[in-house]
């Protein structure tokens, strides 16, 4: 690949999503469309015209020049607009302004104000996602298909549909009020929850790990930690979350793609840059008297980081606390390892089984862990269900492995990392 064709590719990952969020930040997400024309049109310019005349001294100050450009010509030739664009366009020419401006600020703003655009909770969850990865984190209709297993014309509808109910919900980017920001926040967290568990532990991708998927969740969480209004203590729980669970995104995949337990894997690959930062983040989170399940899961997340005496008596603990709070088959069966680990398999057994969940592959798998050395028969009987159950091809391969390892009674310890954010 050309050089300027590897820059433009990079940039095109980085700067796309920040472009568009300030065109429709500037003029209402009912325009998103034409936003996405105009930065795909700065994009094609910038592919002609930098391998004729080669990369220009400052690459994205010229993608913002081109697209600001853009913008005030496209406006002015178009009559198909609203009343409010056109009255800003006939503003700016007056006073000579240009239409649009790519500062940090601007873009860190316009950033925000489009998390809460495609996280409201008119539309359902699978939809929220597919518009964050293409608004928000600049994936395309491809890319998006690829990820969820499916074609690239259901995906093209299922954001058609998203947008239609954003528009009929009179949803926009305007600046919101204090109350409305502490009202939509919610749901702008579950939908970057959602986000980076469809990376960390896909289930709809052939993928186990999507680590592209991790990083653009943290860092559309941390535009929510950056800024006054929305720098919550949730908010910093869920960017502590990401941070330890993603510190070990290196070493859960082998060579061959397959996913290594907890138990197996390579500490010097574990980052310690993101530890440290999720050791950050959850102090920030860390106020007031009220506890909630981003704070819980945190906390779980960081003792997995650690070798600490009585680990799994405090990460019991916090289960404990966080089915109380809110009740969910993972976590009750994450909290089932934990009671196995503390009080030993056979009463982890009795605890598990409780829970009957016979439909939940990882409810096999982790029977099939537990019983391998009390009743080899039993864990055959239960790997056999997981896998079964199964869809992902990373899955069966680790199911069908811990199923060979049975007869030599070979020790198969249960992936912490089935959960989205447990282990």
């Amino acid at each position: 690949m050309h050089a300027s064709a590897e820059l433009l590719s990079r940039l095109y990952r980085s700067e796309y999503a920040k472009m568009t969020a300030v065109l429709c930040h500037r003029f209402g997400i009912r325009q998103y469309e034409l936003a996405e024309d105009i930065v795909s049109d700065t994009f094609l310019r910038a592919s002609e015209s930098w391998n004729a005349k080669g990369t220009p001294e400052n690459p994205t100050a010229w993608l913002y020049t081109v697209a600001t450009n853009k913008t005030k010509d496209y406006f002015k030739r178009q009559n198909i607009f609203d009343n409010k664009v056109k009255l800003a366009i006939q503003s700016e020419t007056t006073i000579g302004v240009a239409p649009v401006e790519f500062t940090n600020e601007t873009i860190a703003d316009s950033r925000l104000a489009m998390i809460f655009a495609v996280c409201d909770r008119v539309n359902p969850s699978e939809a929220q996602i597919a518009l964050a990865l293409h608004i928000l984190c600049g994936f395309s209709v491809e890319e998006i298909a690829e990820a969820f297993l499916t074609n690239r014309e259901t995906v093209k509808k299922r954001l058609l549909r998203a947008r239609m109910n954003l528009r009929d919900h009179n949803f926009d980017t305007e600046p919101l009020s204090e109350h409305e920001v502490i009202d939509r926040l919610p749901s702008a967290l579950r939908t970057l929850y959602l986000l980076f568990s469809e990376g960390y532990a896909s289930q709809s991708s052939k993928a186990a790990i999507r680590k592209n998927f991790c990083l653009e969740a943290i860092s559309l969480a941390l535009e929510l930690t950056g800024n006054p209004l929305t720098n919550t203590r949730d908010a910093n729980a869920l960017v502590a979350l990401m941070c330890y669970q993603t510190s070990r995104l290196d070493a859960r995949l082998s060579g061959m793609g397959d996913v290594v337990l907890y138990e197996d894997q390579d500490r010097s690959r574990w980052n310690t840059e993101l530890i440290a930062q999720g050791n950050y983040y959850l102090v920030e989170a860390c106020v007031g008297n009220e506890l909630s399940k981003y704070q819980l899961e945190a906390a779980i997340a960081y003792w997995h980081t650690t070798d600490a005496e009585q680990k799994w008596e405090r990460i019991l603990a916090l289960y404990n606390d966080l089915l109380v709070i809110e009740y969910s088959p993972v976590a009750a069966l994450n909290r089932a390892f934990a009671f196995a680990e503390v009080h030993g398999y056979e009463k982890g057994i009795s605890e598990t089984e409780r829970l009957a969940l016979i439909d939940n592959r990882y409810y096999h798998a982790l029977l099939g862990r537990l019983y391998t050395n009390i009743d080899p028969l039993a864990a055959v009987s239960h790997y056999k269900s997981a896998i079964r159950l199964t869809k992902s091809p990373s899955e069966r391969r680790t199911f069908t492995k811990a199923l060979e390892a049975v007869a030599p009674n070979k020790v198969f310890s249960l992936p912490h990392g089935t959960s989205p954010f447990a282990g």
